[in-house]
């Protein structure tokens, strides 16, 4: 009876090669599409962010810079015309050349001294950890603090500035350290400096360390000294991070607007208003939002040129 239930059973054919193979194939395709399906959901809420506070701003202040859209009233569309008027703008030309100025002095200074701080603090030796946290202290503070506290410490008769500045013979505690541009400008960016110097010092100190040592040590051995060594060793390798640290300052110092709103509010006679600070004035004292708008938009593309930079200096460091 067992007999004839096996030969009654069917016996069902194996597979072949290429069946397992599709088999094989399927499975694959279907866990990478789960991947792929996961992928997307946990980037998804990071688009939506970007799209939403990002592109949606960007079309939309595109779209305001084509019309002439007070703040109340029949907005109308004008084209071009916004832009042309941008060109022979006297106070936007003025504020442009400010902060160009304000930049070709900003970071070099940022540049050397976050590279020379970042050089004290790169050797193991003792303090140097505790260096790093006092240099990096000021970049957790708010900028707009920052601003209102460099503000009182310059404050004629009640800074501490005053008496610093008469015990050196720079000045006296009624000097008005915000009376002239070049006096104002110098405060402000002594604030910066202080602020920001950290991160760049970090920034510069993180790329030295990416620098294998024994590069250092067999430059030495063929006989280089110490500043051959930084100059041809060094700065080479250290080409993508300055590149980094160079577009950040850049960029940061076009951008200027919250360290001199709250210290030279413009003054005086607005000799010191920035390029974003005009198109402040523009677009929320003046209530032409559509000109404001296409002040941003020629800025927005002085900033993408800087970014190209950036690019081209990346790349060319690895050829």
């Amino acid at each position: 009876m067992s007999g004839d239930r096996h030969r009654g059973r069917r016996q069902l054919p194996s597979p072949g090669p290429a069946a397992a193979a599709n088999a094989v194939r399927r499975r694959t395709l279907s866990r990478a599409g789960r991947r792929r399906l996961a992928g997307v959901a946990m980037t998804a809420p990071a688009l939506a962010m970007i799209t939403l506070f990002f592109f949606v701003p960007l079309v939309m202040m595109l779209w305001m810079s084509l019309h002439d859209w007070p703040l109340l009233g029949e907005r109308r569309f004008t084209g071009l015309e916004n832009y042309r008027d941008a060109l022979h703008d006297t106070e936007f030309r003025t504020a442009v050349i400010f902060t160009v100025e304000y930049t070709l002095i900003t970071t070099p200074v940022l540049f050397v001294l976050g590279l020379a701080m970042a050089l004290l603090v790169r050797r193991k030796h003792r303090g140097a950890r505790f260096f790093q946290a006092v240099y990096f202290v000021p970049v957790v503070v708010g900028l707009a603090s920052s601003a209102f506290l460099w503000l009182f410490m310059f404050q004629s008769d009640i800074g501490p500035a005053g008496d610093l500045a008469d015990h050196l013979g720079l000045g006296s505690r009624t000097t008005n350290w915000f009376a002239g541009s070049t006096s104002a400008m110098l405060v402000v960016i002594g604030m910066v400096t202080w602020k920001v110097v950290g991160l760049q010092m970090l920034l510069l100190l993180t790329g030295l360390q990416s620098i294998p040592t024994e590069v250092e040590e067999a430059a030495r051995i063929d006989g280089a000294s110490r500043l051959q060594t930084f100059r041809y060793v060094v700065l080479p390798l250290l080409r993508p991070t300055l590149a980094l640290v160079l577009v950040f300052s850049v960029a940061g110092s076009l951008l200027a607007f919250d360290q001199f709103y709250v210290m030279t509010g413009g003054g005086p006679s607005n000799s010191t208003i920035t390029a974003v600070y005009e198109i402040y004035r523009t677009s929320f004292i003046k209530f032409q939002l559509g000109y404001g708008s296409a002040l941003s938009a020629l800025l927005m593309i002085v900033l993408v040129a800087v970014s190209a930079v950036q690019l081209l200096l990346l790349r060319s460091s690895d050829q």
